[in-house]
C-alpha cells in the first residue's frame, strides 16, 4: 500500500498536466444528460449504456465509458441533490489534492469497478451490471478524511459531521458485507471493498501515521514519568484533606492552616520537595540525598 501510495504521489508531482480539469463537472453534466435521455426512451437506453463486460467482448467498448454517466437516482429531485454533492465534493477534492491526483483518484474508482465486472463474468459466468455508486462513496470516504468537521446536512435537515458520517458509511459497509457473505453472494461482498480499497490505496500513509501518532501518545501518556495532572490533584487535594494542611514548613513545623498569614516556598535546592515558611526559606540547611 504505501508503495502505491508514494508511486501515486510522484506520477502527480511529475505530471501536472495530467488529467481533465474541473473533471466532476462534465460528470455531472453527463449524468443529467443522460437521465433525460432515459426519461425519453422510458429506460430503454440503459440496455445500450449500462456496463456489461459480455457486450464489451462483442464490440460494445463505450459500455466503458458510457455506465460511469448513467444517474443512480430515478427522481429529478433526487438527481438534482446527489449531482450537486457529487461536484461539490469532486471540486472539493479536486482543489485539496490538484487535477492529477484527483483524476486519477476517480480513474482508478472506475478501473477498479471495471475490474470486479470482468471478474464476475470469469470467476461466476455471467456478466454483472454496475454504476458508479461505490465510486462515490470513495471519493466522500476521501472529503471526510480530508474535511472531517465539514458539517453536512443530513436528511436535508440535521447537520451532521462528515466524520461521523463516513464512520456510520463504513458500518453499513461492513454490515453489506457480512450479508452477502452469509449468503453466499460473494460478488456482492466485493463491490464494498473495492471501494474501500481506493481509500486506502490514497490515504495508507496518512492512516499509518495517525495510528503511529496515538501510539506514541498513549505510550506517552502511560509513561511512568508522565505527570497525570488531574491524577496529581486528586491526590494532592486528598493528602490534604487527610493531614489538615496545604504547606508545613520543614524546620519548625508551622502549617498554613494554623498560620494563614505565612507565606510559603519550595527550595530549589534541596532535594526533593521540601517547604520553608518565610523565615526558614533562606535560611536553612538544605536537604541532601
Amino acid at each position: 500500500m504505501k508503495k502505491l501510495n508514494s508511486a501515486v504521489e510522484r506520477f502527480a508531482l511529475r505530471h501536472p498536466g495530467f488529467g481533465i480539469a474541473n473533471l466532476m463537472l462534465y460528470i455531472v453534466i453527463g449524468n443529467a444528460a443522460m437521465f433525460f435521455l432515459l426519461r425519453m426512451t422510458n429506460g430503454a437506453a440503459y440496455q445500450f449504456l449500462g456496463f456489461e463486460w459480455g457486450y464489451v467482448l462483442r464490440g460494445q467498448i463505450w459500455r466503458l465509458v458510457s455506465f460511469i454517466l448513467v444517474p443512480d437516482s430515478t427522481t429529478p429531485f433526487n438527481l438534482i441533490l446527489s449531482l450537486y454533492f457529487m461536484y461539490f465534493i469532486g471540486s472539493m477534492l479536486e482543489r485539496e489534492w490538484g487535477t492529477p491526483k484527483f483524476n486519477l483518484y476517480y480513474l482508478s474508482g472506475v478501473v477498479l469497478t471495471i475490474v470486479t465486472g470482468i471478474v464476475s463474468h470469469y470467476a461466476f459466468g455471467f456478466s454483472m451490471v454496475l454504476g458508479t455508486y461505490y465510486v462515490g462513496m470513495s471519493m466522500f470516504l476521501a472529503f471526510a478524511a480530508l474535511y472531517p468537521d465539514a458539517q453536512l446536512m443530513l436528511l436535508y435537515i440535521i447537520p451532521v459531521k462528515a466524520k461521523w458520517l463516513a464512520l456510520a458509511d463504513i458500518a453499513l459497509f461492513s454490515v453489506d458485507v457480512i450479508a452477502a457473505l452469509l449468503r453466499g453472494d460473494w460478488l456482492s461482498a466485493l463491490l464494498p471493498v473495492v471501494a474501500l480499497l481506493n481509500f486506502l490505496v490514497f490515504f495508507w500513509c496518512e492512516i499509518v501515521d495517525q495510528i503511529n501518532r496515538q501510539r506514541g501518545y498513549s505510550r506517552h501518556r502511560n509513561a511512568h514519568q508522565t505527570i497525570q495532572f488531574k491524577s496529581a490533584v486528586r491526590q494532592q487535594r486528598k493528602k490534604e484533606a487527610q493531614q489538615g494542611y496545604r504547606h508545613k514548613c520543614s524546620v519548625c513545623g508551622r502549617t498554613d492552616t494554623d498560620h494563614p498569614d505565612l507565606e510559603f516556598r519550595y527550595c530549589s535546592r534541596c532535594a526533593g520537595y521540601h517547604c520553608f515558611c518565610q523565615d526558614h526559606i533562606f535560611n536553612h540547611e538544605h536537604f541532601k540525598e
